[in-house]
């Protein structure tokens, strides 16, 4: 009998030693086009590779990335569901959304950073501005006759240009829309808007054909890709220095073993030369840290931002 109860106990020990044995979902929670799900299908193969598990991107976009989100946080906490959360989900969405169920800082295990996306202020070429002092007069000299497009209402790109609103007190109109960047980065290209913030891996094609013209950019050091492009500090703005972070989180409950797990194989993930180049080629910078790390990070994300959401009044629409 003892034998017996003790080869029960060891079931459980002996399923987590051959985690993974099935497919594991990645969560994106926004549509194709976007810096999220760029990242996650550069992140896939070499995922694969090292869990020999199929992994399957799920895009579930919507709300801005709160559909998403709640499926990822209400997943079984088994390590089968992986969620790439990103700032404007995990750190702004809580304060952007009052009513939302899901506490990030409290459903999610944080894993690790994996890359930070830095961010431009991009015009259509129609628009005859070519400095942040440019967007500023033309604001100024033509009150709500301008306009800016947003993946979202609580989107970080929304946030931010609230914040430059607000700085400068321009009367510009709010164009959101649905399902990631690049929705709302087809409009700006169509002439439907005259400009917005956005990831630079998002708008890097549309800048490089010409279709867009970028103003500025929000990292702290110039660009490599765009060198003479300034910054948002350079151009006066040291408020609107930011990146669109991106990190891996498990559901709140997952095993210590499948966190250790996953930890190990996505470091080793973005280690990997090829993950590497393919994310600097989209100008989105590899940055990874430690559990505990990233769970401090998180919490001062969501701090910092949800002091300037309520200091600019940006709540979802």
């Amino acid at each position: 009998m003892r034998k017996l109860l003790w080869l029960l106990a060891l079931v459980p020990a002996l399923a987590w030693g051959q985690y993974p044995n099935k497919p594991i979902r990645v969560i994106v929670p926004f549509a194709p086009g976007g810096a999220s799900d760029f990242v996650g299908r550069i992140l896939q193969p070499r995922l694969s590779e090292l869990l020999g598990q199929q992994i399957v991107v799920e895009n579930r976009a919507g709300a801005s990335g709160n559909i998403g989100m709640d499926a990822a946080a209400k997943a079984a906490p088994d390590g089968y569901t992986v969620y790439l959360g990103n700032i404007g989900t995990v750190a702004l969405n809580p304060a952007v959304f009052p009513k939302l169920t899901v506490v990030p800082t409290r459903d999610f295990i944080a894993i690790t950073q994996v890359v930070d996306v830095p961010g431009v202020l991009v015009v259509n070429p129609e628009l005859q501005a070519r400095t942040v002092k440019d967007i500023v007069a033309i604001a100024k000299a033509y009150p709500g006759k301008l306009n800016y497009a947003s993946p979202g209402a609580g989107s970080q790109n929304r946030l931010e240009m609230e914040v430059f609103r607000k700085l400068e007190n321009l009367d510009m109109v709010h164009v959101p829309y649905k399902g990631g960047a690049g929705p709302a980065v087809t409009g700006l290209v169509g002439g439907e808007t005259h400009m917005m913030f956005v990831t630079a891996s998002s708008a890097m094609p549309h800048v490089k054909s010409g279709r867009v013209r970028l103003i500025a950019v929000t990292s702290a050091q110039r660009l490599q890709a765009f060198p003479d492009a300034p910054t948002m500090a350079e151009s006066g703005y040291p408020q609107l220095t930011s990146g669109s972070w991106q990190g891996i989180f498990v559901p709140t409950g997952t095993s210590r073993e499948v966190v250790d797990k996953l930890y190990g194989v996505v470091i080793e993930t973005m280690k990997t030369a090829e993950v590497r180049q393919r994310l600097s080629n989209g100008g989105v910078e590899v940055v990874t840290s430690a559990p505990g790390e990233f769970a401090r990070f998180v919490q001062k994300e969501t701090e910092r931002w949800g002091k300037a959401v309520k200091e600019a009044g940006a709540t979802a629409e």
